[in-house]
């Protein structure tokens, strides 16, 4: 799918890979890139370090996505990284194709003018708190704070209304195969 369009004229394909903490976007965003031999992911958690949980969207836009749109490479540090003294960059190459941005609000819509594609992860709610948890160490009260952002924001901003494409991200779709259904309807509680 997304491997055989060609990338827009001087620059990579921009597709945002949205959904609930533990829906599976890592997971599908690696798939996607997989599937472009040059192809980068940006991971909205990177951007928001030490920040804040959803208010980045000038970071993200300013930092990375303006320059990738204007077909530049990219080694941004956002303002925490140097306060807190964390190594690297978040890194896109140049002559990239397609570009990855994955994490809760990564197809928000003060981004949409600067993504080719957003896809949601559907996720059933308590499989994702399952897998987030495990994936945290088990930081219950990191989770429930996390929620507490997280539920509203996306109350208020639901990304899977302009989502290309929604996937089964707590499905049972065997490894390899992804579940699709058609555009824009809302995730189940």
């Amino acid at each position: 799918m997304l491997g055989r369009a060609p990338a827009p004229a001087g620059r990579p394909r921009v597709v945002a890979v949205d959904g609930r903490s533990g829906a599976g976007k890592t997971t599908l965003a690696r798939r996607l890139a997989a599937t472009v031999a040059r192809s980068a992911i940006v991971h909205t958690d990177d951007i928001a370090w030490f920040h804040a949980r959803f208010d980045w969207v000038a970071l993200m836009r300013e930092g990375v996505l303006e320059p990738v749109r204007r077909g530049e490479a990219v080694a941004y540090r956002p303002p925490p990284w140097d306060e807190r003294s964390r190594p690297g960059a978040v890194e896109v190459p140049a002559g990239c194709e397609l570009v990855v941005v994955e994490g809760v609000g990564a197809g928000r819509a003060e981004l949409a003018d600067l993504l080719d594609a957003a896809v949601w992860v559907q996720s059933d709610r308590a499989v994702a708190r399952e897998r987030g948890l495990a994936r945290d160490g088990g930081d219950v009260e990191g989770w429930d704070e996390w929620e507490a952002e997280e539920l509203p924001f996306l109350a208020r901003d639901r990304p899977w209304e302009r989502a290309d494409v929604i996937v089964a991200g707590t499905g049972i779709a065997p490894e390899g195969t992804l579940l699709v259904s058609g555009r824009g309807r809302p995730p189940a509680a």
